[in-house]
């Protein structure tokens, strides 16, 4: 056969694995698999440049859409107006830029922002710029943190830069995946070694993803109120609490509105959801390790930030406690991703592999095996039972830690119906934080051990009548009673259905 027949047979079989109208990086990675292993069987294995190619040549239309989207950035600022009818933050908040200053830097950054991206779009159109779609990505997490920075006055300027950010950063890193991963791309197990369920499956990410996007929305609607696009703020529990909360000093403490850093949070998180194949705990440390320190400490420090308002504001703000009940769940079921990945990471430093290229470019494992066990996400209209139940693999709900989660809740409301004094009153509701808290993410399976902490909590309420003041007969019964039943409900490990590898030893 010539060469020029055997590659216009590569070429064939290329489109039939790439499919003809572009592919996403999920479908990608898997007929990519499959054709791997038929090559390997059928001539020794197909050149890794070639497939870059390949892929570079079906997913073509995403740079012309970053050109296209670099000129629309530039044009913005002209077609709607930034100048025009300018906002002030909620609250009469003294902000670090004057009006119109922040009115020219939001128009100078969506100049630079699409000059770039047509820059760095057009680069795009040659295969092996891989610098060029990360710098890219960079302009989009800066086009949805500019607006924040910047107190944008407009609130059209916020909303076009937030949804463009969002959407580069999905067209460079998200639908093609990450960039040149094909060049070092190395398959294996989509299910960890000694595993009964694999973390970094679809169903598992989709609960974090809807998650997300619920947060993302609440947030949003925060953001807007105090940056001044909206005058009042919705609360049907709390009437004037929110606006009071939302405009205090300690919303103040940070220079940038803390409801829109909140937002782009959670932007961050719905779109690293999306990120990565079924196996990314092993090929992709860095953003399971990311989206780790997003949802679990800073989600942590989100929590008792709001769960602390009625205690140093002395209100309550609903979309503020929306947000932390979202924020709370995804705790417990994004630890075991980590769980696994750092289980990875910890046999390969064992193989004497460097740390520092494990965790940027990730690598194989012995054991494991293919996922059998998770139902495909195509499945979900017709078995939307079997589909859910499997989002809450590794998390279960013992009627002990259910009890102590309604035992916070009553906790955090109980000083207003008891009227209890401070600093009684305080005590009652961090103690009530803490238990709900402390139960929720305890509910994860890797995480059981940490339901002893209510031991402390039930001990303090046990403690808090005789040392701190301002508590009637009644609320001192209470902070007793619900104390006692921490302790006692605190004990009982409750069901684990799930094993996560060495990390067993640790389920107790």
């Amino acid at each position: 056969m010539s060469k020029q027949e055997d590659e216009k047979d590569t070429s064939k079989d290329g489109n039939k694995m790439m499919g003809s109208r572009g592919v996403s990086r999920p479908m990608a990675m898997k007929q990519m698999k499959q054709h791997h292993d038929k090559q390997q069987k059928d001539d020794g294995g197909m050149d890794r440049d070639m497939m870059l190619h390949m892929h570079h040549k079906q997913t073509l239309w995403i740079y012309w859409v970053l050109i296209l989207l670099g000129l629309w950035t530039m044009a913005a600022p002209f077609a709607f107006g930034y100048w025009n009818n300018p906002v002030q933050p909620a609250g009469g908040r003294d902000v670090w830029l004057a009006q119109e200053t922040r009115i020219q830097c939001m128009i100078w950054s969506d100049l630079i922002s699409g000059l770039l991206l047509v820059i760095f779009g057009w680069r795009g159109l040659l295969p092996n710029r891989p610098i060029s779609l990360w710098l890219a990505c960079g302009v989009g997490v800066w086009m949805s943190f500019a607006p924040i920075l910047f107190w944008s006055p407009s609130a059209a300027a916020y909303y076009n830069d937030t949804f463009v950010g969002a959407l580069i950063i999905a067209l460079t890193i998200l639908i093609p995946g990450m960039p040149n991963m094909i060049n070092y791309m190395k398959m294996g197990p989509e299910q960890p070694p000694g595993w009964s369920y694999n973390p970094s499956s679809w169903p598992q990410r989709s609960i974090m993803i809807a998650a997300g996007f619920a947060g993302w929305l609440v947030s949003r609607y925060v953001a807007m109120f105090q940056l001044g696009y909206i005058d009042q703020v919705w609360d049907p529990f709390f009437a004037e609490g929110s606006r009071l909360v939302l405009t205090s000093k300690m919303s103040e403490a940070l220079p940038i509105s803390d409801g829109a850093l909140g937002t782009f949070a959670y932007t961050l998180e719905f779109l690293m959801g999306w990120m990565g194949s079924p196996s990314r705990w092993r090929t992709m440390p860095w953003m399971v390790a990311l989206f780790g320190i997003l949802v679990i400490p800073l989600g942590l420090v989100h929590i008792f930030l709001v769960a602390s308002q009625p205690v140093i504001i002395g209100e309550w703000c609903t979309m503020c406690l929306l947000a932390a009940a979202i924020m709370l769940p995804m705790i417990p079921l994004e630890i075991d991703e980590v769980i696994a990945m750092m289980q990875f990471m910890k046999k390969k430093k064992r193989e004497g592999m460097s740390l520092w290229m494990t965790f940027w470019k990730g690598g194989t494992v012995d054991g494991g095996g293919s996922d059998k066990r998770t139902p495909e996400m195509i499945a979900f209209p017709r078995q939307p039972m079997k589909v859910t139940a499997s989002m809450f693999w590794g998390m279960t709900f013992p009627v002990t830690l259910v009890i102590t989660t309604l035992i916070g809740v009553w906790l955090m409301g109980a000083p207003a119906v008891l009227e209890t004094q401070k600093p009684m009153m305080d005590v009652t509701r961090i103690c009530g934080a803490l238990a709900i808290t402390i139960s929720v993410v305890c509910m994860g399976e890797p995480l059981r051990l940490g339901r002893y902490l209510n031991l402390l909590v039930g001990a303090t309420l046990i403690m808090a009548p005789f040392l701190a003041g301002g508590g009637t007969t009644l609320s001192l019964m209470n902070s007793l009673a619900a104390g006692i039943l921490l302790i006692v409900l605190s004990i009982p490990r409750g069901p684990i259905n799930e094993s996560f590898s060495t990390w067993d030893k640790l389920v107790r």
